[in-house]
């Protein structure tokens, strides 16, 4: 799970400045000078170092919230936006995001400060996941729900749930992109280093720190990339560490780092770590994968040497480090940059639509997150809100109907039906059923310019969510994607939708309140103009026509069997 997946939210805040902040009863915050003996040959502050730093700051947050002792069990992937010389000073905030039944997500910022010059810049952001010792019967401990308090603590709260589904099939995903193809030479980048953790490597449970652990392995990881590189590699990125047991006091752990792949100008390490003690079995306690650079005079990235992976075992990581370094570059590209650094209709496949229905859901529950919404009319408990920001403008429609959440989802949900109700609705087909959550449609619609003969269409990725826990509202969401097999032709304009879709939350005496979202185009302006300046009221009557729609269904009718999705000139 990359841990850029939030950097929108952290550059919209930045550049509006800090909202009024209330104390987060979990918020941990650390600083600590970089002295000599953290640093590395480039008088830097050692990763493994900072990993510890973070690693205890995070575990601290996860135990004020638990109010008992906590164990990290993964810790999502890290991009290292900046490095650390020694003399500054490093500041670490952790902060529980979200409780599930028995594990919890703590947000990590990292940031750097140099007091000489009054300077701060970010470093990193990440995302660890935390559980709480089993009791003494070996009973998991369910831990209490989160109460977000601000804007930004609502959206983390609401986005945790997707990193947490992406991380339940990360295993899965790396099994479905392996192929295979002749590879080229390894065996002298093998490490194995055994340690013996001592009292000062341990936390009052006596267990190790999970700092400590990865920073060994961060230790060994660096040597089997020097062996290749015969230099001195930078370490860019590190994959999900997945702690799979604990270790204690007087446990030996044996560290065994390889070159999985080099390609043109990165590396890929395994490191697998394993405890044992005495005689007794090895136990696995984790494996991580990190990928170094080697720069030279100029800064510039070196070119690798080719590798020869060992037989069976050998050519098994190297396939599956191909497999991660199109992850990587999923995560980067999809999943952590915003609607205008990169085009909006991503071309869809499946090696990437993990990542794209992550974006679709996150991208919604952030706009839905949003708490400057102005309230532009309202006509029968009907209402219209707009959000102006960076030159965007996003509209909102909602009110309560007499329907259970749960059939209101089914029905919104069975996109066929869309043109009884909705008149801005043409024709909708089922391109593609990806699993029982994502769906692909192509949608024509009327064009937005008056008298224009030539009708547009939209190729559009559907994500539908149930809610995660007590309080989540069902989720609808939709955003454009591209298709080879539908490209655009002349007889329709194509039209791109940067984020829309419904959320319906339940209320009282079996209402559901429905809110439909909209990031309205610069083309879709001059469509929806007319209704926000209060000179027709389409919203209104569109609205109108699926309430109906839905009470009418309200206990019998119409078969879940396809997925809402929504065009961006559409009104609702």
């Amino acid at each position: 799970m990359n841990s850029e997946v939030s950097g929108y939210v952290w550059k919209e805040e930045e550049e509006e400045g800090e909202e009024e902040e209330s104390m987060n009863p979990t918020e941990v915050k650390m600083s600590q000078i970089v002295m000599p003996c953290h640093s590395n040959h480039r008088q830097e502050l050692s990763v493994g170092q900072l990993l510890k730093w973070i690693d205890s700051t995070a575990c601290l947050s996860a135990e004020r919230h638990a109010g008992s002792p906590c164990i990290t069990a993964s810790m999502d992937d890290i991009n290292f936006e900046h490095t650390i010389s020694v003399g500054m000073v490093v500041n670490i905030k952790a902060k529980v995001n979200r409780a599930f039944n028995t594990s919890m997500e703590v947000g990590i910022q990292v940031s750097c400060e140099d007091l000489f010059y009054d300077r701060h810049w970010r470093v990193c952001h990440a995302y660890a996941t935390f559980v709480t010792q089993r009791t003494s019967n070996g009973q998991k401990v369910p831990l209490k729900p989160i109460i977000p308090r601000t804007q930004r603590e609502q959206i983390e709260y609401s986005v945790a749930a997707e990193r947490r589904r992406v991380r339940m099939v990360h295993d899965e995903i790396i099994k479905d992109l392996l192929f295979h193809r002749n590879a080229v030479a390894a065996v002298k980048t093998k490490v194995e280093s055994v340690e013996l953790v001592l009292p000062p490597h341990a936390n009052h449970q006596e267990n190790t720190f999970g700092g400590q652990i990865m920073a060994w392995m961060v230790n060994v990881a660096t040597i089997a990339a020097s062996r290749l590189c015969q230099d001195h590699p930078i370490l860019r990125t590190i994959d999900m560490f997945t702690f799979r047991g604990p270790s204690q006091i007087g446990d030996r752990v044996l560290l065994r780092a390889i070159v999985n792949n080099a390609f043109k100008n990165s590396m890929e390490v395994g490191v697998r770590a394993e405890a044992y003690q005495g005689e007794g079995p090895n136990r696995h306690i984790n494996s991580a994968f990190m990928t170094f650079e080697v720069l030279d005079d100029h800064g510039k990235p070196c070119t690798l040497p080719h590798i020869r992976p060992e037989p069976l075992e050998g050519e098994r990581r190297f396939q599956e480090a191909i497999a991660r370094k199109k992850i990587r570059l999923d995560r980067k590209y999809i999943i952590s940059r915003t609607q205008g650094e990169v085009p909006l209709s991503v071309p869809w496949e499946p090696r990437n639509q993990v990542y794209l229905s992550y974006n679709n859901v996150s991208a919604l529950k952030m706009l839905a997150a949003q708490n400057n919404w102005c309230l532009n009319s309202e006509k029968d408990q009907v209402r219209l809100y707009t959000l102006e920001r960076k030159s965007v403008l996003s509209f909102r429609v909602e009110s309560e109907v007499n329907i259970p959440a749960h059939r209101a989802f089914c029905l919104l949900a069975e996109l066929r039906n869309r043109p009884s109700w909705d008149t801005h609705y043409q024709k909708c087909e089922l391109i593609h059923w990806v699993d029982e959550d994502d769906f692909l449609y192509r949608v024509v619609t009327p064009s937005v310019h008056p008298g224009a003969a030539v009708l547009q269409d939209f190729i559009l990725l559907a994500s539908k969510r149930k809610p995660c826990s007590s309080g989540d509202p069902y989720v609808i969401a939709l955003r454009s994607v591209s298709l080879p097999t539908h490209p655009p032709t002349d007889a329709y304009n194509r039209g791109e939708v940067l984020c829309a879709g419904f959320t319906i939350l339940e209320s009282k005496n079996d209402m559901s309140l429905i809110s439909y979202y909209n990031k309205a185009s610069p083309e879709v302006f001059p469509y929806i103009s007319t209704d926000i300046a209060g000179l027709s009221s389409s919203f209104y009557h569109t609205f109108c026509s699926c309430s109906q729609y839905l009470t009418k269904n309200r206990l019998h009718g119409l078969v879940f069997t396809q997925y809402f999705i929504s065009p961006t000139q559409e009104f609702f």
